[in-house]
């Protein structure tokens, strides 16, 4: 997994789980972080995941994902993790989420979606990408211990629980990551 993202590693290890497939970070392989420096999804997780795999030598999957706001011109977006950066390289979501609902309250439109681009990169240089979507809306307060970014303010379309308040399970079954998935396992995996 083209990731050093934790949480990332663990739900897409939690979406391969049943493919006898064994996941391996590019923090524990210790894969120097490839500079994202595109302005889509697809196009930074090409980035990680082809560097990944040459480095290793392994089949690499990256992620890249990110929350948008309709009345925020779809940002954080592309940058969702540079919103909670800190000068140290540390995040801190909650005052990333603030600053989102400070610039976003004045609006009506409360319309939100999660984006994940996967791909999928062979040692060669050949990718496969996949790209899912999560529509709902963002909420305030956050809501919620689980999951884990901007997860406490985003509500999923048909449900009245943030992603953060859903059991990973329920989670892993309407998320983006998981709409995502589901393309890469038709196009790569079972298909």
């Amino acid at each position: 997994m083209a990731s050093h993202n934790e949480g990332k590693v663990r739900e897409n290890a939690a979406l391969l789980a049943g493919h006898g497939i064994e996941v391996v970070s590019a923090r524990s392989l210790n894969l120097p972080v490839p500079e994202e420096t595109e302005a889509s999804f697809v196009g930074n997780a090409t980035i990680k995941a082809v560097a990944a795999a040459r480095a290793s030598g392994l089949v690499a999957l990256a992620d890249d994902s990110g929350f948008s706001v309709a009345s925020l011109n779809g940002d954080p977006g592309v940058r969702t993790a540079d919103w909670a950066e800190l000068p140290d390289g540390r995040r801190d979501y909650p005052a990333a989420m603030a600053r989102l609902e400070a610039l976003a309250r004045p609006h009506p439109d409360r319309t939100a979606w999660f984006t994940c681009a996967l791909v999928l990169a062979w040692p060669d240089g050949h990718t496969e990408a996949f790209e899912g979507r999560a529509m709902g809306r963002w909420v305030w307060p956050p809501r919620g211990e689980a999951g884990f970014g901007y997860d406490p303010m985003f509500q999923p379309d048909g449900h009245d629980q943030t992603f953060a308040e859903m059991g990973s399970a329920a989670k892993h079954r309407i998320s983006h990551r998981a709409a995502a998935f589901r393309l890469l396992d038709e196009g790569c995996l079972t298909g």
